[in-house]
């Protein structure tokens, strides 16, 4: 029954008292959601992505970043409920992975838009040429 030492019975102690969280414990707390549902977002559209043969390419990378996410979630839940800086540290160091694999996902994701737009273009102006040079 340690857990509850710190509790005192008498109800006009001055440690007894309410405090109202901070704005800062506010925004952390609503962090760690946010932070959770990214990652769950994550993992569920990874999955669905990788039903395909192609599309397991971008959606296994996918899959591990929600994974580091909640990890990283978890471990600021676990920072804000012991204080321990090794919890901050790990959750910051998964949470850098996440946004590592996420710049690099980005990054293949306009390179390969922009080459799509480029084939496109390509493809497009070849049909309206061929057309062009067609005599009825």
């Amino acid at each position: 029954m340690e857990q509850f030492d710190g509790l005192q019975s008498d109800n006009n102690s001055e440690s007894s008292t309410f405090k109202p969280p901070t704005f800062f414990q506010l925004a952390f707390e609503k962090m760690i959601g946010d932070m959770r549902f990214v990652g769950m977002f994550s993992i569920i559209y990874g999955a669905l992505v990788s039903l395909s043969i192609f599309g397991a390419i971008i959606g296994i990378p996918v899959i591990i970043i929600g994974l580091k996410m909640r990890e990283s979630a978890d471990q600021f839940a676990l920072f804000k409920a012991t204080n321990d800086s090794n919890a901050m540290r790990n959750g910051f160091e998964l949470q850098g992975k996440f946004f590592r694999i996420i710049k690099i996902l980005i990054i293949i994701g306009l390179v390969l838009t922009i080459f799509s737009i480029v084939i496109m273009a390509l493809l497009i102006s070849a049909g309206i040429g061929s057309l062009m040079q067609q005599s009825y």
